[in-house]
């Protein structure tokens, strides 16, 4: 009887136009949903890609039981089943792209940005990684017929290299209302690694309150490597790097928004040819992110954008240029 009940509920709660809840998710009592809203999880798909050791560290609920609310939520949302390829090439139709300002960088990138991925630029010191965050910041304020999702923007700032002034004559370059554009903007500053980690896994709520489409993190890594130094903490390091990627990517899934990251490099005294420079994070960051972009400085205030890592798209160079209205097309 008992058996019947759960299975007649998880038919119920798949009615088409029903507004599905946590509650509508079997085991979910009152106590249990008011524990996973208050640390975040308040809808099923957020539930539904959670991890059991994750959510049962959160809400103090036992990781069996965790394990089978987030099984009863992932067939409610229909995840983790395998896909046709004709199936995966109509929800690529909802994947939305972000200009970056640059004719030459969007045409590299496939038409810009694309949402549910994240996208890297890493380079060295004044390669204009910070210059195009400020940017895209910019960007996503605009309306969609100008390359734009006219949403607010989520920062997470480890650097304090956010400067409002930059807002204001990208603004002013677009012809928008600088006052506006700085208002749909959220800074938050991580201090540490750990708070960034935190500021990470509490942006889907900023997401809903704010209607966000872009998530930035600049820089990504600069935390990590300062505080995680020598060999004996690399694995910590990387573990928790790995949380913290993830964690973006599934923002991104579940938002339909862009993640747009920075990212340093480090010399390789082993290499006597070509660039012997490499991005910090090793593996975790090279295989998370979606899109890399290496950045390199040019000649008058000019620079080499190369995409070296895509999941289809070729590999390529564009010029940019970072002048005082922004970035624009190299030329």
């Amino acid at each position: 009887m008992e058996k019947n009940e759960k299975m007649k509920k998880e038919e119920d709660v798949k009615d088409e136009g029903k507004k599905l809840t946590i509650e509508d998710i079997p085991g979910v009592g009152e106590a249990t949903a008011e524990k996973l809203r208050e640390n975040g999880l308040d809808d099923i798909m957020a539930i539904a890609t959670a991890s059991p050791k994750d959510v049962s560290e959160l809400t103090g609920i036992g990781e069996g039981s965790v394990a089978k609310i987030i099984s009863a939520a992932r067939k409610i949302a229909d995840i983790g089943n395998f896909e046709t390829g004709e199936e995966i090439f109509q929800k690529r139709k909802d994947v939305l792209r972000l200009t970056t300002g640059s004719n030459n960088l969007d045409s590299l990138l496939g038409g810009g940005l694309e949402t549910q991925s994240i996208t890297e630029f890493f380079g060295e010191f004044g390669s204009g990684k910070t210059q195009i965050m400020h940017q895209l910041a910019v960007n996503c304020t605009m309306p969609e017929e100008k390359g734009g999702f006219n949403s607010d923007v989520l920062i997470i700032d480890t650097e304090n290299t956010f400067r409002p002034e930059r807002i204001i004559q990208m603004s002013k370059y677009r012809e928008l209302d600088s006052d506006e554009v700085l208002r749909r903007i959220h800074v938050a500053r991580a201090y540490n690694s750990h708070h960034q980690i935190l500021l990470g896994e509490k942006a889907s709520e900023m997401a809903k309150e704010y209607n966000a489409k872009l998530l930035i993190v600049d820089s990504l890594t600069s935390h990590f490597r300062s505080e995680y130094m020598g060999r004996g903490s690399l694995s910590e390091r990387q573990q928790l790097l790995n949380r913290h990627m993830h964690d973006l990517l599934r923002f991104g899934t579940l938002q339909n928004a862009v993640i747009a990251v920075t990212n340093q490099v480090a010399a390789r005294p082993d290499v006597f040819f070509g660039d012997p420079t490499a991005p910090i994070g090793g593996n975790i960051v090279g295989h998370t992110a979606t899109f890399r972009i290496y950045l390199r400085k040019g000649k008058a205030g000019k620079r080499i954008a190369r995409l070296i890592d895509s999941p289809y798209l070729p590999e390529g160079e564009a010029v940019i240029q970072v002048s005082e209205d922004g970035i624009i097309d190299g030329t």
